[in-house]
C-alpha cells in the first residue's frame, strides 16, 4: 500500500491549524512574522509561505498584503477536504462515492455532449480491455477514468471535483480489496448498460445501472 508523505509545508500547516483550532491564536489576531515562524518550526521561508497559503485557501487565515496575516473566524469543518479524505475510513469514502456516482450518472444522461459521450465510450473500451488483460492496477485506474468521464459529462463542476477527490483516495483501497480482475470482468455488461443508458439520455436507467454495479 502506498504511503502519502507530507511535505514540510503541509506539516507546518497542520501544526498551525491545530494551534488555531485549539485557541492558541484568537480571531483577528495577527500571525507571527515569517522569521518568527521559521525559527519556531525550524523550516525555510518557502515552507512557511506555502503553509500560510494552504491555510488561507482553507479559510483559516486572511492575508493582507503589506500588513500581515490574520486569523479568520472559524466554525465547523475547517480542514481542507483533500486532507480530511486522507484520514477517512475507506468504507466511508466508498459510501459517499456511491451516492455521488448515482447522481452523476443521472445528470450525465441529461447533460452530456457528443464529445463527452465519445470520451465515455473510449474510456469504457479501455476499461473492458484491461479487465481481460490486466494488470490489475491499470484496470482499476481505467475503471476510475471511465467513471470520471461520466462525472465530467454531468455538467456540474462541483460534482466533478468531489468525485475526483474521492476516487484518488479510493484507488489504494481498491488495490487491497480486489486481488484479481474477476469483479471487473463480471461487471463488463453492467458498465456497457450504463454507457448505453447515458447515451440514450435515460437518467432513471443510468441510476439503476449504478445501483447494480455497486451492489456487486
Amino acid at each position: 500500500m502506498l504511503i502519502n508523505k507530507k511535505s514540510l509545508a503541509e506539516e507546518v500547516a497542520e501544526l498551525l491549524r491545530i494551534a488555531i483550532i485549539e485557541g492558541a491564536y484568537q480571531v483577528n489576531e495577527q500571525l507571527p512574522t515569517e522569521p518568527e515562524l521559521m525559527k519556531k518550526f525550524g523550516v525555510g521561508r518557502s515552507s512557511i509561505r506555502e503553509a500560510i497559503r494552504i491555510l488561507a485557501n482553507s479559510g483559516l487565515l486572511r492575508v493582507q498584503q503589506g500588513v500581515g496575516t490574520f486569523i479568520e473566524a472559524h466554525a465547523g469543518i475547517t480542514e481542507p477536504l483533500h486532507q480530511r479524505l486522507k484520514r477517512a475510513e475507506a468504507q466511508d469514502l466508498d459510501e459517499v462515492r456511491q451516492l455521488l456516482e448515482m447522481k452523476i450518472a443521472e445528470k450525465a444522461a441529461a447533460n452530456h455532449t457528443e464529445a463527452q459521450i465519445k470520451k465515455i465510450k473510449a474510456m469504457l473500451d479501455k476499461r473492458n480491455l484491461l479487465a481481460q488483460t490486466g494488470p490489475i492496477e491499470d484496470c482499476i485506474q481505467a475503471d476510475i477514468d471511465f467513471h470520471m468521464s461520466i462525472a465530467e459529462a454531468a455538467g456540474n463542476p462541483i460534482l466533478t471535483d468531489l468525485y475526483q477527490s474521492f476516487s484518488i483516495q479510493l484507488k489504494n483501497w481498491f488495490l487491497n480489496i480486489y486481488p484479481n480482475l474477476d469483479i471487473f470482468r463480471t461487471t463488463d455488461r453492467l458498465h456497457q448498460d450504463l454507457y448505453e443508458s447515458i447515451k440514450a439520455r435515460d437518467g432513471k436507467k443510468a441510476w439503476d445501472c449504478i445501483t447494480q454495479i455497486i451492489s456487486q
